[in-house]
């Protein structure tokens, strides 16, 4: 009886091991880049992404912020979100929506290794200035201290975010009762040149 309740006991923590494991979110190589220039110099030194994956980064990041980026109904309420400067209409970012619509500003590219190694899959985010100088990726899932740099993050900061195209923008209230902007990212992390 005693060798039995040993193998059950060995089987349940070996178990519990595997499913905490399978739990921890991945991590992947990820890199920030305020424009696609800096991301492709990076690239031709060598960096962990290629010429072709800061191209497709560039533009999935570009495509997210015209269909994702928050959207205010006045100026002031944008730029009390992101900072003075940083804001722009959605006529001017999208070509085509409104001149009394307001969004920030792409203020740089988030961009993750999705499969791992040098030919993998890469995934992007656009990130946004916030009012206390950080950057925060269109989901609001972290806030990093620089739109530069490169670091290990988990698959989770390029969740797709929600479309905001055709809502009703934000109002000073409703942006002040979320608590603002980036104010809900759940991470904090800084990107190391």
């Amino acid at each position: 009886m005693i060798k039995r309740s040993n193998r059950v006991a060995i089987a349940i923590l070996g178990a519990t091991a595997f499913t905490l494991a399978g739990c921890r979110e991945e991590q992947v190589d990820a890199a920030a880049y305020p424009n696609l220039q800096s991301c492709l110099d990076d690239a031709s030194r060598g960096g962990i992404f290629t010429v072709q994956d800061c191209e497709t980064s560039f533009s999935q990041a570009q495509t997210l912020h015209v269909e994702a980026a928050p959207r205010y109904d006045a100026l002031e309420v944008c730029e009390e979100q992101h900072g003075d400067g940083a804001c722009g209409t959605e006529a001017t970012a999208t070509q085509g929506g409104s001149g009394s619509i307001f969004m920030p500003l792409l203020a740089g590219y988030l961009m993750g290794n999705m499969l791992g190694g040098r030919a993998g899959m890469s995934a992007a985010q656009p990130l946004y200035k916030t009012s206390d100088g950080r950057f925060t990726n269109a989901t609001r899932s972290s806030t990093f201290s620089s739109n530069s740099g490169s670091a290990k993050l988990n698959t989770s900061q390029f969740t797709r975010p929600a479309a905001t195209v055709g809502k009703t923008p934000m109002t000073r209230a409703t942006a002040s009762s979320r608590g603002g902007f980036g104010a809900s990212g759940s991470g904090r992390t800084g990107f190391g040149g």
